[in-house]
């Protein structure tokens, strides 16, 4: 599957959530409806940035875009663990 491919795929989508099924991301509805906005703002730069050339990478950024909102929203000051992200590799 070449980049072309994967940005045709991703644009016949209609919502975050059927990307996000398609790629195997588990996540939370109630998390998508408050972050969509910046959550898309994240998963356009990271497709951007990565220039995925297969799933797997496809993938890799938009799980990495999604764990980036969720670990923002913890306290910066202290070594919390990342609660409530379903898809994070650093628990």
């Amino acid at each position: 599957m070449s980049q072309a491919e994967i940005q045709k795929v991703i644009a016949s989508f209609t919502s975050i959530e059927q990307v996000l099924k398609h790629f195997d991301i588990e996540f939370d509805s109630k998390f998508i409806n408050e972050y969509r906005v910046p959550l898309m703002k994240r998963i356009n730069g990271n497709l951007l940035l990565a220039k995925p050339d297969d799933w797997f990478s496809a993938r890799r950024a938009l799980r990495n875009a999604y764990c980036k909102i969720q670990r923002g929203r913890l306290d910066p000051h202290t070594r919390s663990a990342c609660r409530g992200c379903t898809t994070c590799i650093r628990r």
